[in-house]
């Protein structure tokens, strides 16, 4: 790779921390580890990560606390969440608070690689870096700030709202499938989260942008394949 992409690992198990370590900086990636919850948000806080791998149960925070602090920062750093928890609760409970993928140990090495490969190639964005703004009839969606403006209110994007707006704007009038949003957002097409939680995000979206939530001029359903934006 041309430019070396940073990870932070954080885990607490040190030889699982120096065995991820190992095979991902074999890869070709810059690796920091942090033993701590506490020692993790301060090495994001010190410089700009790629992707963070992280245990769920670390001694001081758990990984669900870390990411609620990360997205309450608005960063929209990938996640990749360990766990040898694999319950349906766990892994819903990991999504919601901001996790983009879920592993479960004990994991292969390829099933690793290729889950963070599929986060940072997500991370590399859908297009539309490089601009602040978009609009979308008469709404002005800002994408650097998490904020629709429309008809002198504001409305407050989440994370993930930000993430499907960004990736049905780069395909501007054309369908992108459910299963294709769940792989480059969500970093999975599996169980959890589901086409449900596809829709249920669109709905949110329609309720800040189109004038009429109910009757969408903008983000439009294709049914039997997913949605498209038509500004």
């Amino acid at each position: 790779m041309s430019t070396t992409q940073r990870i932070l690992v954080i885990e607490d198990e040190k030889d699982m921390s120096l065995g991820l370590r190992d095979i991902l900086e074999s890869e070709g990636y810059e690796v920091t580890t942090a033993l701590t919850g506490r020692e993790g948000l301060h090495a994001i806080g010190r410089k700009p990560y790629d992707c963070v791998i992280m245990d769920l149960m670390l001694p001081d925070i758990s990984g669900y606390e870390i990411c609620e602090q990360i997205r309450r920062k608005k960063l929209t750093l990938p996640v990749l969440m360990l766990t040898a928890r694999a319950q349906e609760y766990d892994k819903i409970r990991g999504f919601r608070a901001g996790a983009d993928d879920y592993l479960t140990k004990p994991f292969s090495i390829g099933e690793l690689l290729v889950r963070v490969m599929a986060l940072l190639r997500r991370r590399g964005g859908y297009g539309i870096e490089d601009i602040n703004e978009a609009r979308v009839g008469s709404s002005i969606v800002d994408v650097r700030h998490f904020i629709v403006r429309r008809d002198g209110r504001e409305y407050s994007l989440s994370h993930y709202e930000v993430e499907l707006f960004k990736l049905l704007y780069s395909r501007v009038n054309q369908p992108v499938g459910r299963d294709e949003i769940l792989m480059k957002i969500w970093g999975t097409a599996e169980a959890f989260p589901t086409n449900r939680t596809v829709d249920n995000f669109i709905v949110k979206l329609r309720k800040k942008i189109e004038e009429d939530y109910q009757n969408p001029r903008h983000i439009l359903t294709i049914y039997g394949v997913g949605y498209k934006l038509s500004p």
